[in-house]
Parts: structure tokens; sequence; C-alpha cells
């Protein structure tokens, strides 16, 4: 893997689309293998963020059999609280305050489940690695670069000794790895552009509550998908399932990106709600992207999505829709629907992690390709923010931090 300065560049082409193919092959199982005799190995799971998310997964693990729901954190006490009483997690391994973490590392778990704030999740991730404690951790992996870093520390301290996975459901899905396998086979011909979209409405609408009037730092900690320094704004907290499909298309990072965007509607935090970018890859091939978190009034298309076009076909991939490649007979592939998708990802993701714990297979393929995507968005981000041509260069030999407003808040 090549460096800069001690800060990764990305991986080769070949090295990227090797590492996909490693994680499509242990990321997809089978309901049979999920629910059979692996699952009957308990792992003491250690939640670690208990608000939406954090429940709502949680009861992904427990249905999969194969974890106990050993110990939760939270910064909030009636958050650990809810999630303890639901899932049979006794008081005194109910952990609060901003080293939630560090206790509940030291509480015995086999392995956590990292759905705090994407800001805080390197950190939490580098420290469970260090702990010896097998890792999973929801997707965007960290809002800046010097983040990213860290999770490719926690990676390499990972490496043939303990489990970490990110938590991305595309590349679990098997239409989106059987098209990716022949789109890299070459099944478009070359590439010539792309387009990739992430339309939606608002979805934390639900935070804003709690921005009404005065709003304190623990009342900004319980918004914090609103707030740029907590989630990265939506073009890393949203976007990067896009983005991350991508990149996984292109293999090599883009040469430069250049963009624009801003806050039109959103009435709280300084997230924007609009994004535009241009990325320009080698062999100047172009992709476009779009994104948006405000009304679309029916117009389409939506959602997220990414479509590309060679010389001898077309890929076109729809989380939620269809994925299929349109071509001559020799390369048409039908696909499927991936309607479940976002539950069926994390399912999938879910088994793999038991699957790969108890067999020792601790190759963690899903790290450098969530750190290649991620640093996509960074591109994008700081395009629009500044109005400048960003190159890849910058982006990940960035030292720029992002800083969310901690003080004030209870250790």
């Amino acid at each position: 893997m090549k460096r800069t300065n001690g800060v990764r560049r990305g991986i080769t082409r070949r090295g990227f689309l090797e590492s996909g193919a490693a994680a499509a092959s242990f990321t997809v199982l089978s309901a049979g293998l999920a629910r059979g005799s692996q699952a009957n190995s308990k792992l003491k799971l250690g939640m670690i963020g208990c608000g939406s998310r954090g429940n709502w997964i949680g009861n992904l693990f427990k249905q999969h059999g194969g974890y106990e729901m050993h110990a939760a954190a939270d910064y909030f006490q009636d958050r650990v609280d809810g999630y303890g009483e639901k899932f049979g997690v006794p008081a005194e391994r109910r952990f609060t305050g901003l080293n939630c973490y560090k206790k509940l590392l030291d509480s015995g778990v086999d392995c956590v489940a990292i759905e705090s704030p994407p800001y805080f999740h390197p950190e939490q991730a580098l420290a469970s690695v260090e702990a010896g404690v097998h890792t999973y951790v929801a997707k965007p992996i960290a809002v800046d670069t010097p983040g990213c870093n860290t999770i490719g520390e926690a990676g390499e301290k990972a490496a043939g000794k303990l489990c970490l996975l990110v938590d991305f459901q595309t590349r679990a899905n098997k239409y989106y790895i059987e098209a990716l396998k022949r789109v890299h086979n070459g099944a478009l011909g070359r590439i010539t552009f792309a387009e990739s979209w992430y339309h939606a409405g608002d979805p934390f609408g639900r935070m804003y509550k709690h921005l009404k009037g005065g709003a304190s730092a623990e009342d900004k900690l319980r918004a914090w998908g609103v707030f740029q320094s907590y989630s990265g704004d939506i073009i890393t907290e949203q976007n990067v399932h896009t983005l991350d499909v991508q990149s996984w298309i292109m293999g090599e990072p883009p040469v430069r990106c250049s963009g624009n965007g801003d806050q039109w509607m959103r009435p709280h935090g300084d997230c924007y709600d609009t994004f535009q970018a241009f990325f320009e890859y080698p062999n100047d091939v172009g992709v476009t992207f779009s994104s948006r978190q405000m009304p679309g009034h029916g117009t389409q298309p939506a959602g997220i999505r990414n479509r590309v076009f060679g010389t001898q076909g077309v890929l076109e991939a729809q989380y939620g829709g269809e994925v299929r490649i349109l071509a001559g007979e020799k390369n048409f592939y039908k696909g499927g629907r991936t309607g479940s998708i976002f539950k069926e990802g994390a399912v999938n993701n879910i088994a793999a992690f038991h699957k790969n714990i108890l067999e020792g297979n601790f190759e963690n393929p899903t790290v450098e390709p969530s750190i290649q995507s991620t640093l996509h968005t960074f591109m994008a981000r700081r395009a629009a923010y500044t109005g400048e041509t960003v190159t890849w260069e910058e982006i990940a030999n960035s030292k720029e931090r992002m800083h969310p407003p901690l003080d004030g808040l209870k250790a």
C-alpha cells in the first residue's frame, strides 16, 4: 500500500479489486449458515451508541443468535438505560459520558458495535482494537483525514489478530457484487463517464426539537446529525453510500474534484442540504455527483444511484432498486432488485462478523476500501466549502481536523 508522508494514498486498481473480491467472498452468507451451527457460540457484544441506529442494529445482532447483549455505552443516561432495558443489559454494565466506551471495553466484551456519531468512530475503533476486542464499525468511519488514518492504524493492528469490519450494505449484496465483478472483468468495455447521486428528504428532522431556543453542548450532541463536526456533513454521513459504490467501480482514486453546495432549507445546524461535484479520474474519465436533502416533489431519478457508461454497455445500480448491466447479449446482466438491502446488508455483515471471529479470519478487507471511499467525500466537501478544485493528494495528506463543541460535556 502506497503512502505519502505516512498517509495512505489508496491502493492500486488491482489491489483494490482483489480486496473487493475478498470482501465479497466472506461477506455474503446464506440464511442457513447465519442460523446454523456457527451461531451456537455466543460472543459477548458491547454496543457503543444507543440511539435509534444502535437500537435498530441491536435487534439484528440479537436475532442472529450468536451474540450475548453484554454491555452498552452512550453519553446519555436515558439512551443507555432504554437500550439496557430493551436488551437485558444489567445496570452495572451500562456506561455513560464521553469516556463510556473505555468502561465498556473493560467490562469483558468479546466484540463491539460502534454506532456513535461519526466523529467518535476512529478513537473508539482504535481503542477497541488495542483492547483486543473485535470491532464492527458503522459508516462513515471518520469525518476527516486524520480520522481515516486512525482507522487505518486500527486496521494494521487488527490484521491477523482481530476482526475489524466496516458495515457497508452494498458490499454485502449479491447483485452489486456480481455486477461489479463483471464491470471489472470488462463487461462495459472502456468506461467513458459516470453519474452518481443521492437524492432524498431530510432524515434528521427528528433532531431539530433539541435545538429550539438556546442549544447547549448536550443539545448539539443529541442533534449531531445536523452539525458538520459531528457528522462530517451529509456528503460524508449519508452520501458516502453512493460515493463508496463510485469508488468501488472506478478502483483508482480520482485525480481532482470541483464542486459546490449550500444550506438552503435546513432550519438548524450548519450542514448543507445540497452538494454537487465533478470528479476527474485517470484517463480523462469524469464522474458527476449530486446530492440533496430537501423535498424533490416526486421528481426522478431519486434515491441512491450510480450509472456508468462504457464503450460496450451501461451499469445501472440503485440502492433498494435494480442493479443490472445493459449491454449486448455477451455482457448483459439481468441482475435483480435490492429492495431489502438496508436490513439485508446489515444482517449479512453481522453474520460475517460472527463467522470470521469464530474461524479466525482476520483479513479485514473492508477497511482499505472504506478509507478510499470516505476520502472521496472529503474531496467534494472541501471543493464545495472553498469553491476551489481539490486534488487527491491534498486530501490524502490533509492534517485538518473537525472539532465538535465538546466543552462542558461530562467525561
